[in-house]
């Protein structure tokens, strides 16, 4: 098992470096760390043909999010609103954070 390491978490606001949807900005939906993907709010859309069934009564062409490989997100700094790389710092009580380097923000309170 290849453990990825993702410096994304769940409802964090993300922007788009490379892929057809470059330049767009989402929210993390979800994370799979076994295979380094994540899924994107309105991002990487894909369309499926589903018959009727009791899941989907109408049936037709579904659209749904596809997940898209961390590597091709960065992470979005509320302070700068810019996308930024970020450093691991700990605080006194040995707890982790994320810090942006633009700016030294603390992400994640």
């Amino acid at each position: 098992m290849v453990k990825n390491k993702c410096h994304l978490k769940k409802d964090d606001k993300v922007k788009i470096v490379a892929g057809k949807d470059r330049g767009k900005i989402g929210k993390v939906l979800s994370i799979k760390r076994k295979n380094g993907r994540v899924v994107v709010e309105n991002i990487n859309m894909m369309k499926k043909h589903a018959r009727p069934s009791a899941k989907h009564r109408q049936g037709g062409i579904i659209e749904s999010e596809a997940p898209i490989h961390w590597s091709n997100l960065m992470l979005m700094c509320s302070k700068c609103v810019k996308p930024v790389r970020i450093k691991m710092d700990r605080l006194e009580d040995g707890k982790k954070i994320r810090v942006c380097r633009k700016c030294n923000e603390i992400i994640d309170a």
